[in-house]
């Protein structure tokens, strides 16, 4: 899936929120802006490397994800907002993405109200889906109620701060670029709706041009298709491993690094870079030249200008530029798994000034407890060979604690970032498993030697 990665300075999970919705017929509809200056300015959430934008529905205040990767918004219907939402003029349809399951049920919904600050779309149409798997809350710790791509972007210039989680949102006719000598401006090509660049990639000491989908759904940093005649396959020094969540189901494939990746004069090093197996991605190759996916962990380097009516990009080198390409060490995803009742110790005063002594008065406190409902996370992907899986991890354990520190103080993304340490860092673990607390302990590997 792409969704999701996911925490700004912080190395995050590698969960993909992967949706792939083609040939979609478009009806007549655009957004606008609805204000004298045509521009709106919008704070949005960073994690996973994700943007989490508020949306507005036919009156009701959602959360969604901003997904160049998509055509048409989705609603993930299993949330149950279908009726608040008052979807109407419906028709079944069925999606097909990313994953070796099945295409997805879904509901077409026609003329739509849909508000993301002063722009609005008064005849939206969107897709609801009920399959379970879409549920993008257990991964990344909070409810995401669907996605929204090209009909924003097709009607306004999005102008996308990283590094201070801000949108502006204008008219094109109204966005004024300013001169920007530290700036690089490429050309988009489109597909399905979908924006494609140019880029490069160097590896085995050979650098190759490559044609991608700019993916701001996925939290990954580059994917790429192995292909032997370019040059592009992953090499000895790699991992297998899951990758995500895609509209059809779990993706597969091998985690390596490139060499360098250049955006024009821009240059990485040592760039994550995803190696999916093809049975997965039929989809994705329909498009005979397109080579991968460049995704959220790279996108979020950079200050992005998208311009899709001049089908350009302008991008400029931010905070987040120089951070290092991180990756999970231990073998372990973690997701939200419902609440758990935990017993907490909770001081009283019981009586203030009530014993004496030569030193002073003491305030004697009544130690008591109190049931309280706290997040549960369980392991939902286990690595094989991994750390974790060889100190005896399973699929399915409930976190208790992390390094004698309670996992209900954390959030789903701190207990994440832990295992995204050095090598050799220690991580001692109790779990819950079959209403017995038990103890694992395992070191961080390095995998790329």
């Amino acid at each position: 899936m792409k969704i999701a990665n996911y925490l700004t300075k912080k190395p995050v999970t590698t969960i993909l929120l992967i949706f792939c919705v083609a040939s979609l017929s478009f009806a007549q509809s655009k957004f606008i802006i609805q204000n004298k200056k045509q521009s709106d300015k919008i704070r949005f959430k960073l994690v996973n490397n994700l943007i989490v934008i508020p949306v507005n529905i036919n009156g009701v205040n959602l959360s969604f994800l901003l997904d160049t990767g998509v055509s048409k918004p989705i609603i993930f219907n299993f949330l149950n907002v279908s009726d608040t939402l008052k979807i109407k003029n419906t028709e079944t349809i069925f999606l097909r993405g990313f994953g070796e399951g099945k295409s997805v049920e879904a509901l077409k919904s026609k003329k739509n109200v849909i508000r993301i600050g002063d722009a609005v779309n008064f005849s939206q149409d969107l897709y609801a889906v009920y399959d379970s798997r879409l549920n993008l809350a257990p991964r990344l710790g909070f409810p995401v109620h669907g996605i929204i791509g090209f009909d924003l972007f097709k009607d306004l210039v999005v102008d996308i701060n990283y590094a201070k989680k801000v949108i502006k949102l204008a008219a094109p006719d109204k966005y004024i670029y300013k001169t920007c000598k530290k700036c690089e401006r490429l050309n988009l090509e489109f597909y399905n709706n979908k924006p494609y660049i140019n880029a490069e990639v160097r590896m085995n000491r050979k650098k190759i041009p490559i044609k991608l989908l700019i993916d701001s759904g996925g939290s990954d940093a580059l994917w790429l298709f192995e292909d032997d005649a370019l040059g592009i396959k992953s090499g000895n020094k790699c991992f297998y491993d899951f990758l995500g969540q895609g509209l059809s189901g779990s993706v597969y494939g091998k985690r390596s690094k490139v060499d360098n990746f250049f955006l024009k004069d821009f240059k990485l090093n040592k760039v994550n870079v995803s190696y999916p197996d093809s049975s997965f991605i039929s989809v994705a190759k329909r498009l005979k030249n397109r080579n991968g996916s460049l995704s959220g962990n790279i996108l979020k380097r950079f200050n992005i200008v998208f311009d899709y009516q001049r089908a350009s990009i302008t991008i400029k080198k931010n905070r987040y530029f120089k951070e290092k390409f991180r990756y999970n060490k231990s073998g372990i995803e973690l997701a939200h798994d419902g609440f758990r009742l935990v017993r907490e110790r909770e001081g009283h005063i019981k009586n203030l000034g009530s014993a004496h002594s030569e030193k002073g008065t003491k305030i004697v406190l009544d130690a008591q407890y109190k049931l309280s409902l706290k997040p549960a996370y369980a392991i939902v992907e286990l690595r094989k060979g991994s750390p974790a899986e060889r100190a005896g991890l399973l699929i399915g354990d409930i976190i208790w604690s992390i390094n004698n520190k309670n996992s209900h103080e954390f959030k789903l993304q701190e207990l994440i970032h832990m295992f995204y340490g050095d090598p050799g860092k220690l991580i001692k673990i109790k779990v819950i498993r079959n209403e017995k607390v038990m103890d694992f302990e395992f070191r961080l590997e390095e995998l790329f030697q």
